[in-house]
């Protein structure tokens, strides 16, 4: 079994409620919705991803008897949650953002709505896939935007969190514009186009750098993307020069080289001369070593004459900003609308709807988050996506949801493009919504 797709990939809370839920027969309709309660340091905006991941585990979600088993094992839980679980399967209905969609602060992303029991212990894995996708989506997001059209490629699965971690940060970012991935699984899971090149392994294996050349491009004469810097990059050009003649004799094309270490934009200029001057003018330069959006716009801005960017570790990770602040709550049950008033973490009750207005430009121009039953102008971003457990509508392909990211990314203000936090977007809180809140406060007990 995979441990990734168990319902007891979760917290221990979620059982211990789910026994009372149980036992109290609390099984009336519940409403849930995942938000963002405030953007990461520097950050504009998000990139909604993972929704694919949510709808499988939902379809998928079953309890083994071996769960069952060790369940009962443990002494915590009684035969009642046991039996419940073991016919467990999800009944409900899904709203959402759908994946590659700009969302704010305070804006559902999807919105859960099912018998209480059903509807809780969705929490923890919820979060868990939306959460990690979105925040790498959205780092990868700025990256494409500061790229100015040159492609990037993720390299980061060896500094992942983790084997689904590297995976997921593989679709995110092609999700949000990347052009592949390193990540051979990655291409299979996903069919997200795969690059790759040598390790300084390789050429240390071998007695001498233009050896290790000619070996790699015997065995990949399609590929020839060949790394420089093993021990002085200026040098190892001028070995890809001379070796270029032979290599072409037998029908060999050197594609490309890689820059991996050092001032970058330094070495790609004197490697793009020697080439030139080399005759190998069709040679692209594709440069890894640590990078994130600020040294991409840095390298793009000062016109290095790069051709495309791997981008491993600080996107991966997203390690500028390794978190968000999302939360999945309670906002229905039984038909009574629910409000958490906790000091700076209050939230906004009922079913929930966001409404994108578009400026004279035809980019966002606001946002309304309001009543599910009060129609705005503008976007609905919520849509219906499974009903009674059921899919709507086949799934979105990764393509699909890509193309989407890639137009949302054009309609964002120049405001909201920039690396640092500007002016915040304008999310606004109808007055239906205000009202709601306000009434509910006066029943709370």
């Amino acid at each position: 079994m995979n441990p990734c797709s168990s319902v007891l990939l979760t917290d221990l809370y979620q059982l211990t409620m789910l026994q009372a839920y149980v036992e109290q027969e609390m099984m009336e309709t519940a409403v849930f919705e995942l938000f963002v309660r405030r953007l990461p340091p520097h950050r504009n905006f998000l990139m909604a991803a993972g929704l694919e991941q949510v709808l499988n585990f939902l379809e998928q979600r079953r309890v083994s008897q071996t769960e069952l088993a060790w369940l009962e094992s443990t002494g915590r839980f009684h035969s009642t949650l046991l039996r419940y679980l073991e016919n467990l399967r999800f009944t409900g209905d899904v709203q959402a953002i759908p994946e590659g969609t700009i969302f704010f602060p305070h804006e559902p992303m999807i919105r859960i709505v099912a018998p209480l029991p059903q509807a809780q212990l969705l929490e923890t894995r919820l979060m868990n896939l939306l959460n990690f996708q979105t925040m790498i989506a959205s780092k990868a997001a700025r990256s494409v935007l500061v790229a100015g059209g040159q492609p990037l490629i993720d390299f980061g699965l060896r500094r992942a969190h983790g084997a689904e971690a590297g995976l997921f940060a593989a679709r995110a970012s092609y999700l949000a514009g990347f052009a592949g991935t390193a990540t051979v699984l990655a291409g299979m899971e996903y069919d997200i186009p795969i690059y790759g090149t040598m390790a300084h392994s390789f050429v240390q294996a071998h007695r001498d750098e233009a050896t290790a050349f000619e070996h790699f491009a015997l065995a990949q004469p399609e590929n020839v993307v060949l790394l420089l810097d093993t021990y002085d990059t200026e040098a190892a050009a001028h070995k890809v020069v001379d070796l270029a003649p032979t290599l072409q004799q037998q029908g060999i094309l050197v594609k490309g080289v890689r820059l991996d270490s050092g001032d970058l934009a330094d070495h790609a200029r004197k490697v793009r001369r020697i080439l030139d001057e080399g005759g190998l003018p069709q040679a692209q330069i594709l440069a890894s070593g640590n990078l994130d959006e600020y040294q991409l716009q840095r390298l793009v801005a000062g016109g290095a004459p790069i051709d495309s960017f791997a981008v491993g570790t600080a996107m991966t990770t997203s390690a500028d900003a390794p978190s968000l602040d999302c939360a999945y709550k309670l906002q229905e049950y039984a038909g009574r609308p629910c409000r958490k008033r906790s000091e700076g973490k209050a939230t906004w009750p009922g079913r929930k709807q966001v409404y994108r207005q578009y400026g004279q430009d035809g980019r966002f121009d606001h946002d309304v988050v309001t009543t599910l039953d009060d129609r705005q102008p503008g976007e609905p971003l919520l849509q219906p996506i499974m009903a009674g457990g059921r899919r709507l509508l086949p799934a979105r392909t990764l393509t699909e949801s890509r193309q989407r990211a890639a137009a949302q990314l054009a309609l964002l203000p120049d405001s909201l493009r920039s690396l640092e936090g500007g002016r915040p977007y304008d999310v606004q809180i109808a007055h239906s919504l205000q009202e709601l809140a306000r009434t509910v406060d006066r029943f709370v007990p």
